[in-house]
């Protein structure tokens, strides 16, 4: 069977647009080609910074043959509709139609449309030109004397070549010459812009990977990935250092170069005063470089870096990289030096400290400590938090209320806790979070270090963002624990009352990430804290239900024990949790096979007769038992509820359901003696109240209706 190779080359792909880009094309060349007909063994996409490459195995030759009737109005139908059904159907006459009789229906026309398979290249050809003028780039651009036409091809960058080849992997291959806006498909293509600009005649994948190859551009973006890591750990490792992996960077420079060459520059020890994190930043961002350690540092923190970077050249210098080393590092110097700056200016006093006293004031703040100084700054500025919201001085202020009362709970240093809300948000303020954003947090709490605060307070500093994710670490101490929950449950709160809640897949104000950061603080902390009694909320209590379940679910909980122990109103979600873990545990166990046969039958033949709307006692009356059955239910039901409520409220669900389990015996004979829907209404009713006590007894630890099994 025949392959497929398509390379659409082009300039400059950014980086973060290149993997998105390869897997749009797979899919919209292998969908469109399995519509019109065609099918076919496996695709693989490739993409570097200069191209997007498809290659489709196993495609077959031709579309099949295809038969489809289309039916048409009754034979005795009025002259205007049966013409109509012609036209549709590419008929010029009824005697192209065939007639069908159908027992209910009567007698009918039906056209009989075949329509002939097709080659593989011309539906490729067919297809390519639209798949190419509208490709959903981000964003995109026209270029060239055709640009100005109206129609003009819109593309990342300016396209400038298209490989498309087709055919069996051992004999001849065809180009497919379609065109797309003057550039016609053909079989030639291009290596490295520096090193190999020559044209490459190709005829199939493997010959193609291998002629870029010789001309130096590595079509695997893995591979080039592999390379860079492998040679700047073993570059790192000669000089007695340790690469500091960083894989979002590593995928970044692997799409930025085709060709690569790693090497290593240097910069002056002084910076080394810097925070590691500014420096490592600094390096990242502005330069695409990696940073080191000496060898055997320690992870955490990030502290202990070397004054050296590595970098990735898209080419292979003749002087050994010398230039290149020395170009770059031109420019990380004077990039340090810009941080070195910001961190030195961060830690004096602002000048306007008489301006910030009714600020400081408010929140308690020294003046003479910088970071008090720029929470003061944050609140005299009335920087916005959001529109409706009010300013980040609010918003602290409204987090402090929170955070007090949260303390009580989490049994963290009220006095503590209060100092880490009013600092938690200064360094909004400081020049090197105004530079690095995503060292908010971070930089409050070195800067918290740097002026003698409590390492708790400072812990907290950083950690209230805490978690950032299903994966990210938890706050790691009480105090803040508190902040984070605190500021979390505001932004929540918040959102919720000016009616700013996520719909389909759109969070702006990332609340999902947020309410999930809450349920893994409660759970994994174990924080005992009703919901409601914080959010005031039902549609927000319902929003953490929704959060709860994904995350119990990706702990491998099931869904029908979820459901059997979330009711509408919990707000207790570690109890909820605890509740769900006690289930899983004991549904399959004897006792748990016994509950759920002993409840399923009464609660199901409960819920149907209240379907039906039968007479049901509001309570049940042992004096009109007349089974022995009945009495020895009613007593088992007495003493299983008893026992299960004495263990729930110590919070020992599974020898609540223990206790619960027992009622499998008097069940079974309750409806091997009973019958329950007796002739006299009134024994009917009581009969089904019994039913209703069991309900109830079993409800206080699950509905067990929502099991299955």
């Amino acid at each position: 069977m025949p392959d497929l190779l398509l390379e659409l080359r082009s300039e400059e792909i950014p980086a973060r647009m290149q993997r998105k880009a390869a897997g749009d094309l797979k899919k919209l060349v292998t969908d469109a080609l399995v519509e019109a007909g065609l099918t076919y063994e496996g695709a693989r996409e490739y993409w570097t910074p200069r191209r997007l490459t498809l290659d489709v195995r196993g495609l077959t030759a031709r579309s099949a043959d295809t038969r489809e009737e289309k039916k048409g109005p009754r034979t005795d139908a009025p002259a205007q509709a049966i013409e109509g059904f012609l036209r549709s159907a590419g008929l010029t006459s009824v005697d192209q139609a065939e007639k069908v009789t159908d027992p209910k229906k009567g007698e009918f026309y039906i056209a009989v449309i075949q329509k002939p398979g097709r080659a593989a290249e011309e539906i490729i050809a067919d297809v390519m030109p639209g798949i190419i003028r509208n490709f959903p780039w981000p964003k995109s651009m026209r270029s060239g004397a055709a640009s100005a036409k109206p129609g003009a091809l819109r593309w990342v960058r300016p396209l400038q070549s298209i490989v498309c080849m087709f055919g069996p992997e051992h004999d001849e291959t065809v180009a497919i010459p379609f065109e797309v806006d003057g550039i016609v498909a053909g079989n030639v293509t291009y290596g490295h812009r520096f090193h190999a600009p020559a044209a490459i005649t190709v005829k199939r994948f493997d010959d193609y990977a291998a002629s870029l190859e010789k001309a130096k551009v590595v079509l695997d973006a893995e591979r080039r990935r592999q390379i860079i890591l492998q040679d700047a750990q073993n570059l790192a490792f000669a000089s007695g250092l340790e690469l500091v992996e960083d894989e979002g960077l590593l995928d970044e420079v692997s799409g930025l170069v085709e060709y690569p060459h790693v090497l290593m520059g240097t910069f002056e020890e002084e910076f080394l005063e810097i925070p590691a994190e500014i420096i490592r930043l600094t390096i990242k961002t502005n330069q695409k470089c990696f940073v080191c350690r000496p060898a055997h540092s320690q992870e955490g923190g990030g502290e202990g870096l070397a004054n050296r970077f590595i970098l990735v050249s898209n080419i292979e210098a003749k002087d050994g990289g010398k230039e290149i080393m020395h170009g770059n590092g031109k420019v990380v110097r004077a990039r340090l030096s810009d941080a070195a700056h910001f961190y030195k200016r961060d830690q004096k006093d602002m000048p306007d400290l008489g301006d910030l006293k009714e600020s400081a004031a408010k929140f308690g703040l020294d003046l003479k400590k910088p970071l008090d100084q720029r929470m003061a700054k944050l609140d005299h500025l009335g920087v916005t938090f959001h529109a409706k919201l009010g300013s980040q001085g609010e918003r602290v202020t409204r987090i402090r209320a929170l955070a007090a009362a949260l303390a009580r709970i989490t049994g963290a240093d009220a006095a503590k806790v209060d100092r880490a809300v009013v600092l938690a948000k200064a360094d909004l303020r400081t020049e090197a979070v105004g530079e690095f954003p995503e060292l908010q947090g971070l930089m409050g709490r070195k800067y918290a270090i740097l002026q003698g605060e409590d390492a708790d307070v400072a812990a907290a500093i950083e950690e209230h963002y805490k978690p950032l994710g299903p994966s990210d670490s938890l706050p790691t101490n009480p105090v803040a624990v508190t902040v984070a929950l605190a500021d979390k449950l505001d932004t929540l709160v918040g959102f919720w009352a000016i009616d700013e809640k996520p719909t389909g897949s759109k969070d702006p104000y990332a609340l999902r990430r947020a309410a999930l950061g809450v349920i893994r603080v409660l759970l994994e902390k174990g924080v005992r804290l009703k919901l409601l009694s914080v959010a005031k909320d039902t549609d927000l209590l319902s929003f953490f239900h929704d959060r709860l379940k994904v995350y119990l679910r990706d702990l491998g909980a099931r869904h029908d024990i979820i459901d059997a122990v979330l009711t509408p109103d919990a707000d207790d979600l570690l109890m909820v949790a605890r509740r769900a873990e006690a289930l899983t545990a004991f549904i399959t166990s004897e006792d748990g096979k016994n509950l759920l046969a002993g409840t399923k039958r009464a609660t199901q033949l409960l819920a149907a007769e209240e379907k039906k709307g039968t007479t049901i006692a509001t309570s049940v009356d042992d004096a009109i038992f007349t089974e022995e059955a009945e009495k020895a239910l009613y007593a088992a039901v007495a003493l299983a509820r008893q026992e299960a409520d004495e263990a729930v409220k110590r919070e020992d669900f599974r020898d609540a359901m223990a206790a619960l389990s027992k009622l499998r015996g008097p069940v079974d004979r309750f409806f091997t003696d009973v019958l329950v829907n007796d002739e006299n209404p009134a024994i009917r009713a009581n009969r089904l109240a019994l039913l209703a006590l069991i309900r109830e007894a079993t409800g206080t630890v699950a509905d067990f209706s929502k099991i299955s099994g």
